[in-house]
């Protein structure tokens, strides 16, 4: 539900109203794990983990992670 201090963003196709400041912040707000093997973009630019705390999110940024799987 989007309210005065959120603004809207995509995750994985998904769109998600968030007032996170960092994508750091929304992968933990979504319930990611952060110690687990994935690797995240915004807006198709791939994102290093050692910045994930830093990197500000603004309304309408498309964030893809993406995460191995095994056998393929």
């Amino acid at each position: 539900m989007k309210t005065l201090d959120t603004y809207d963003v995509s995750l994985n196709g998904r769109p998600v109203a968030t007032a996170a400041p960092s994508l750091r912040t929304l992968l933990e707000q979504q319930g990611y794990d952060l110690a687990a093997a994935m690797a995240c973009a915004i807006n198709k630019q791939f994102v290093p983990r050692p910045l994930w705390q830093e990197r500000a999110l603004q309304p309408g940024d498309r964030i893809d992670v993406i995460t191995p799987i095994t056998g393929g």
